[in-house]
C-alpha cells in the first residue's frame, strides 16, 4: 500500500507537529488537507507544502462536520489539534478544566467520529496524544486527564473497527521542540526565575536521552502507521519519548 494519492486530514495543521505532518505526508505523495482555527498560519503551511486549508474549530460539532464536507472523503485522519495550560489543581478553574477537555479530548472524539463515518474502506485514524496520556505531570492535571482520555478512546475504538481495514492508534510524544514547548519554557522562566537555557534543560531532563523530541519523529511514526505492514498495529499508544515511559 502506498500513501501516494491518499487524502489525509490533519487538524491543528498550521503550526508545530501539524505543520510537519503536512510536510511529511505531502512529500510522500498524499493529498493533504490541514485544518485549524486561524487561517493565516494554515495558508502559510499550505503554500509551502502544497496542501489545502480549511478553517475549523474541533470543539464544535457543526464545525467538524463542515470541515469534512470541505475536505472531501479522507483515507487518513490525524487528530492533532491541542492546547496546554499549567497551574496547580487548586488554582484551576472549571472554565480552564473544560477548555482543556474540549480541545484535547472532545476534539479528538468529534474528529474521529466524523472521520470514521465517512471512511468507506481502508482507513487510518491517528491521535497525537502525549506522554501525559501515559503518566502524570505536576501542574497540568486537566491536560494529562484529557490525554489519558484520548488513549482510552483510541483503545476502545480500535476494538470496534478491528474487523475492518481501519486502524486507530495514538502517538504519545514527550516534550516537543515546538511553539507549545517554547511557551512552557517562558512559563517556567516566569514562575521560577530560571533563564531560558535552564528552563529548556528542565524539560529536556524528562527524556532519558536528554533532549526534546523533534516534530519529524512524530511524522515518521505517523507515516509508518499508514504504510504497508502496519495492519496489525491497532489500539496502541506509542510513546516517542526516548524511554521516558
Amino acid at each position: 500500500m502506498s500513501i501516494e494519492g491518499k487524502r489525509v486530514l490533519i487538524t491543528g495543521g498550521g503550526t508545530g507537529v501539524g505543520a510537519d505532518l503536512a510536510r511529511g505526508f505531502a512529500a510522500a505523495g498524499a493529498e493533504v488537507v490541514i485544518a485549524g482555527r486561524r487561517l493565516a498560519p494554515l495558508e502559510d503551511v499550505a503554500a509551502r507544502v502544497g496542501a489545502s486549508a480549511v478553517t475549523a474549530d474541533v470543539t464544535d460539532e457543526e464545525s467538524v462536520v463542515a470541515m469534512f464536507a470541505a475536505a472531501g472523503p479522507c483515507d487518513i485522519v490525524i487528530a492533532n489539534a491541542g492546547a496546554a495550560e499549567s497551574a496547580p489543581l487548586g488554582r484551576t478553574t472549571l472554565a480552564q478544566w473544560n477548555a482543556m477537555m474540549a480541545v484535547n479530548l472532545t476534539g479528538v472524539f468529534l474528529t474521529f467520529r466524523a472521520g470514521l463515518g465517512q471512511m468507506k474502506g481502508w482507513g487510518r485514524l491517528i491521535a497525537v496524544a502525549s506522554t501525559a496520556g501515559l503518566k502524570g505531570y505536576a501542574y497540568v492535571a486537566p491536560y494529562a486527564a484529557a490525554k489519558h482520555g484520548v488513549v482510552g478512546l483510541t483503545r476502545s475504538l480500535a476494538l470496534e473497527v478491528a474487523r475492518k481495514p481501519v486502524t486507530v492508534n495514538a502517538l504519545c510524544p514527550g516534550f516537543l521542540d515546538t511553539e507549545m514547548t517554547a511557551r512552557s519554557v517562558a512559563n517556567i522562566m516566569d514562575k521560577t526565575g530560571m533563564d531560558a537555557a535552564a528552563a529548556r534543560a528542565s524539560l529536556e531532563a524528562t527524556n532519558p536521552q536528554k533532549r526534546l523530541i523533534q516534530p519529524a519523529e512524530v511524522t515518521a511514526a505517523a507515516l509508518w502507521l499508514c504504510a504497508n505492514g502496519s495492519e496489525g498495529i491497532n489500539g496502541q499508544a506509542i510513546a516517542i519519548a526516548g524511554g521516558e515511559t
